[in-house]
């Protein structure tokens, strides 16, 4: 029994997305202009298809799972099981108008002509605002209609911004936040569920790798207390005495967004050589 993936061949989400599979230890080789790959030490074989591709062909079965941006799974509205959000590819869809333009409020895209290559997504905004536009569906270089008179604005995905104010934009309204996720086709045999489940086991210990830092530091006996109160570890730090008299190796577990916060608060509390380490796999 083999579970068939659906991938990116190219683009946004492409090289993240096999760096993953890959750190989850699962062997392939990607031959160049071949859309199918079969892994070495686990059952799963994958699909290379373009982004707007994978919903459907999860759809419909002829892919077990697939990886996408949750603003194409949206756009294309394919009846799919959401597994779980995987913490790449992220970036908002917004609404951009041209940088010189009057806005102040949402009402301003009234009778306005807004360029997207999403227009299931913008429509759907632009009902819940009663908003009247005009909607002018194109695919590629949305952000160059306002300069040819194509649109007055556009809807597109927004990473850094820097393409917008590159084509003389501005962003003026987020309408959503996206992020790669694994999808399902519905109804999975049970044998295929339970090779998801593993291969979901697998992304989840390396994306809780991913997101902490395992810490050793020198502490003085007097300030385990103090310092153990300070750590947000799983259970509690793990104290081993040093040979000098009065100190231990204090090792614990950091989250990555709250590192230097700790990192400050240990050191005001007395701890010393504080080492910090990257988790290969964290299983919890």
């Amino acid at each position: 029994m083999m579970i068939r993936l659906a991938v990116q061949k190219s683009g946004r989400l492409s090289d993240d997305s096999l760096t993953l599979i890959r750190e989850c230890g699962i062997s392939f080789t990607q031959n160049a202009g071949k859309l199918k790959a079969e892994a070495r030490n686990f059952p799963i074989e994958f699909l290379f298809l373009r982004d707007d591709d994978i919903p459907q062909y999860v759809s419909n079965g002829t892919a077990d799972l697939g990886i996408v941006g949750e603003n194409v799974l949206i756009e294309k509205n394919e009846t799919v099981d959401w597994v779980e959000k995987l913490g790449f590819g992220k970036c908002r869809l917004s609404i951009a108008v041209q940088r010189d333009a009057h806005y102040e409020n949402v009402g301003d895209l009234n009778g306005m002509k807004i360029a997207t290559s999403y227009p299931h997504i913008l429509t759907s905004y632009l009902k819940r605002h009663n908003i009247k536009a005009h909607i002018h569906e194109i695919s590629g270089s949305v952000e160059i209609a306002p300069s040819i008179g194509l649109a007055q604005a556009i809807f597109d995905i927004v990473s850094s911004g820097s393409t917008l104010l590159s084509n003389g934009l501005r962003e003026v309204e987020t309408v959503m936040q996206s992020e790669a996720v694994l999808i399902a086709t519905p109804n999975l045999t049970q044998a295929k569920q339970d090779i998801l489940e593993q291969l979901r086991f697998r992304l989840q210990s390396v994306r809780k790798a991913q997101e902490h830092k395992y810490i050793l530091m020198n502490v003085p006996n007097a300030s385990i207390e103090r310092i153990s109160k300070i750590l947000p570890v799983l259970k509690s730090p793990t104290i081993l005495p040093l040979a000098l008299e009065g100190w231990s190796s204090l090792h614990s577990v950091v989250r990555e967004d709250a590192f230097w916060t700790v990192i400050a608060q240990l050191k005001e509390a007395g701890a010393e050589g504080i080492l910090v380490i990257p988790i290969e796999r964290m299983i919890v």
